[in-house]
């Protein structure tokens, strides 16, 4: 599941492609016709909140006990920066093996 891009009104003809909130006085876009685009409404990003491009939710791990709590549907790991080489390269043998994918 990723996040949603919504499109800019008119964005055919802007250069930019960051979204801003139409206001014209006729928008179509603005009064929420059928057939246009959508928009961004309050809660919006309450399921996405947290979650990685990827599509999945972070999990920090210090060691191969953390992995155990991985869900791999779900979640990916992100190994921390402060272990050495040989912790790193075990927990990801271990992490191929647990089918679990590993952002860093």
């Amino acid at each position: 599941m990723t996040k949603k891009k919504f499109k800019r009104q008119n964005s055919n003809r802007k250069t930019k492609d960051s979204w801003r909130k139409p206001r014209g006085h006729h928008s179509s876009m603005r009064k929420k016709r059928k057939g246009r685009r959508k928009m961004p409404t309050p809660g919006f990003g309450r399921e996405n909140k947290g979650m990685h491009p990827s599509g999945y939710y972070e999990v920090l791990v210090r060691n191969e006990e953390d992995l155990k709590k991985i869900d791999p549907e779900k979640e990916a790991a992100r190994i921390s920066s402060r272990l050495g080489g040989k912790k790193t390269e075990k927990i990801k043998e271990k992490a191929d093996e647990m089918k679990i994918k590993v952002l860093n």
